[in-house]
């Protein structure tokens, strides 16, 4: 399988040229064309795994898988909304975990299901679940968008990353993150920030240029109201 990205970070499309028989699963309305392929909607990891990832994790219930023909095919993807693509490859023993409604599409060994983030994540300001990766087969790869740009950012051993809430989209396990507010009580009431995600440990975490809770309060006092 080869993959093409294009128009990112702003707009990013993936296309995926696959030879006779490979298949591609994605979110529902990911799909912008494609050639000699056919496309079947599947439930996501059996009923109750989907119905899980719908109403805790910010994804559908439903997966759609993109089988190419005799002669091979290819099949464009993009996210609903502007931002980036980004690929990681899992190997087993290793997980990812995507922020709600970040996942995009995955070659067929990946497994995903949805992780409580516990009672901070009540209090994060964004999704109390993430989405998790896995795979139980040799390898596989999981594309993940944003809204904004990616970057990813390395953890070392002995540091401390500091993200807000509302700009993480992905980190790999082998982090962990402790949920907190930025400065005192006055700095969290009118300094402009919500709450932070401190990483620490040894991986990558990936972020967003843009947070979309934050243009929906830009927006809020411009929308009609119900009178």
């Amino acid at each position: 399988m080869q993959e093409h990205f294009e128009f990112n970070p702003s707009y990013a499309m993936l296309t995926l040229a696959m030879s006779p028989g490979e298949q591609i699963k994605s979110e529902p309305g990911a799909m912008v064309s494609m050639q000699g392929c056919e496309m079947s909607t599947g439930s996501s990891g059996g009923f109750l795994k989907g119905l899980k990832k719908m109403a805790f994790g910010g994804e559908s219930f439903f997966l759609n898988t993109f089988t190419a023909g005799p002669a091979g095919g290819w099949v464009s993807l993009a996210p609903s909304g502007p931002g980036d693509i980004q690929a990681y490859d899992l190997s087993p023993g290793r997980e990812l975990f995507i922020q709600g409604g970040s996942y995009l599409a995955s070659t067929m060994g990946i497994e995903t299901d949805t992780k409580f983030q516990g009672m901070k994540g009540l209090f994060s300001g964004e999704s109390a679940f993430f989405i998790r990766a896995f795979t139980q087969q040799p390898s596989g790869r999981v594309y993940f968008n944003s809204f904004g740009a990616i970057k990813a950012i390395p953890v070392q051993p002995g540091q401390t990353i500091t993200v807000d809430t509302g700009h993480v989209v992905a980190f790999e396990s082998t982090v962990q993150y402790t949920v907190n507010k930025v400065g005192g009580l006055k700095s969290f009431a009118f300094g402009g920030e919500g709450l932070v995600m401190n990483f620490t440990g040894q991986g990558t975490v990936w972020i967003q240029t843009r947070n979309f809770s934050s243009l929906v309060d830009r927006l809020m006092p411009f929308l009609p109201t119900g009178r």
